[in-house]
């Protein structure tokens, strides 16, 4: 059996995560670097024929951040393919557009900007506001636009895919695998070869100002030639790259590094183990299992990370909403098929006696009656576990409260309850600047 088919299965990565992004490739990986890299993934896939030379954590869902806007490209390429737009376009940038948080190309509304200008803004400053006016243009709003993502998304065998912004900017429903990732870098060489050199600018100069590809690679000298780096704190440090040598294309995703810096350093390890492996192939050993040469090169297996994101161990689908989306009329999010928001195996540590006589702790409190909702879902497991990953990430904002599952009419309410109304405002806006849905509650 194909070890890539194994992988799939799950038979060679039970609930194991990851490789610290900045662990030299000879040196052994600990348990305690993969529980700082909690949404760590990572393959490596030779363009041209599809071939997995490594896999790691590779179908797990994790938060693409702005790697994200190469499926926005795709869409525009496609378009530009077909005749339904042209590069020079001219777009008028909306409010909608403006409004979004850098990083951005700050172009004010009403102003406007070629379809080209907007294409190179996305692919070298990683510009969220002219992704934006990109899918406005493309299909008329971003929520046409990000619907045919996420179906192009399936049309390209991208299954653990879904989008629901064109940007990347954080939401809990906007969850792609290492292994998608690696299909779609694919499918742009394969399909818009023609266009493919925008996500490989070095530098653009826009306005009189000189941007520089947040992708460091490009000015290594390794034969990398474009793709698309993100970053938010929920995703880490994210990076789809490819590299040419001898005439083969390499394409390489890491998922959840520390820092860019580190990730960066992981990758060219991960890509020279992948151009060793051609190499070694065409002076005649026989490699045909290339992970078990990646291993014996130090990228190895370690226990899961708490709070490392997984599969639904049964498969089933998992369907959960968030509250206050703008993006979805129903306030119910489409089923994320075979698998879950981003989960986490609840702790469970032995506890003390309670000292005796000592009395309860009252029901309610006079300052601390407000509550503080994160999220409602159809699963009680993936809200607790929620609860879990907003408080860790959360902790100062969340110290002194209680968290709580609430069922209501099979909606499985994450709250933090027992704060007072000036904690569960704060909290809140805490939330609110990295675009987290929070709800407060006031007592009844």
């Amino acid at each position: 059996m194909r070890l890539t088919t194994l992988l799939r299965r799950g038979w060679l990565s039970l609930v194991m995560i990851a490789v610290m992004m900045a662990t030299p490739v000879s040196a052994p990986v600990t348990t305690a670097e993969a529980q700082v890299n909690p949404a760590y993934a990572s393959i490596v896939v030779d363009a041209e024929t599809g071939e997995v030379l490594f896999a790691r954590y590779a179908d797990n869902r994790r938060y693409p951040a702005s790697v994200t806007k190469v499926m926005t490209l795709y869409l525009a390429f496609e378009a530009l393919a077909a005749g339904r737009a042209r590069l020079d376009d001219v777009i008028t940038v909306s409010p909608r557009a403006a409004s979004q948080p850098p990083s951005k190309l700050g172009l004010g509304a009403g102003q406007t900007i070629t379809l080209e200008d907007a294409i190179k803004a996305t692919a070298v400053r990683s510009a969220n506001d002219m992704a934006v006016a990109i899918a406005e243009h493309i299909s008329g709003s971003e929520a046409r636009f990000t619907a045919q993502m996420t179906l192009k998304a399936q049309e390209l065998g991208m299954t653990h895919t879904r989008y629901v912004n064109a940007n990347g900017l954080p939401d809990a429903r906007q969850l792609t695998t290492a292994r998608d990732l690696a299909i779609l870098g694919r499918a742009v060489m394969r399909d818009y070869p023609q266009y493919y050199r925008f996500l490989g600018i070095h530098d653009w100069v826009y306005g009189g100002r000189t941007y520089t590809n947040t992708n460091g690679l490009l000015r290594t000298g390794g034969g990398y030639d474009g793709m698309k780096t993100g970053l938010t704190n929920a995703s880490g440090s994210n990076i789809m790259a490819s590299a040419v040598r001898d005439g083969k294309r390499l394409i390489t995703v890491v998922l959840g590094g520390q820092s860019s810096a580190s990730r960066n350093a992981h990758v060219a390890a991960l890509t020279d183990t992948g151009f060793e492996v051609m190499r070694l192939r065409r002076s005649g050993q026989q490699i045909q299992v290339a992970q078990l040469f990646f291993e014996q090169r130090g990228f190895g297996n370690v226990p899961a990370a708490p709070g490392a994101p997984s599969p639904s161990p049964s498969g089933a689908p998992v369907q959960y909403a968030t509250v206050n989306d703008d993006n979805d009329d129903e306030g119910i999010t489409a089923i994320l098929n075979g698998g879950v928001a981003p989960t986490a195996p609840r702790p469970v540590a032995p506890r003390a006696a309670p000292p005796a006589r000592t009395p309860p702790r009252p029901a309610r409190e006079p300052a601390g009656r407000w509550t503080v909702q994160v999220g409602a879902f159809r699963d009680e497991t993936v809200a607790r576990n929620w609860l879990t990953e907003v408080s860790r990430r959360y902790s100062r904002q969340f110290a002194n409260a209680e968290r709580t599952v609430q069922n209501a009419s099979g909606w499985y309410r994450s709250r933090f309850t027992g704060m007072t109304e000036a904690g569960a405002r704060a909290a809140c806006e805490a939330l609110a600047e990295r675009r987290w849905d929070c709800t407060v509650i006031r007592p009844e």
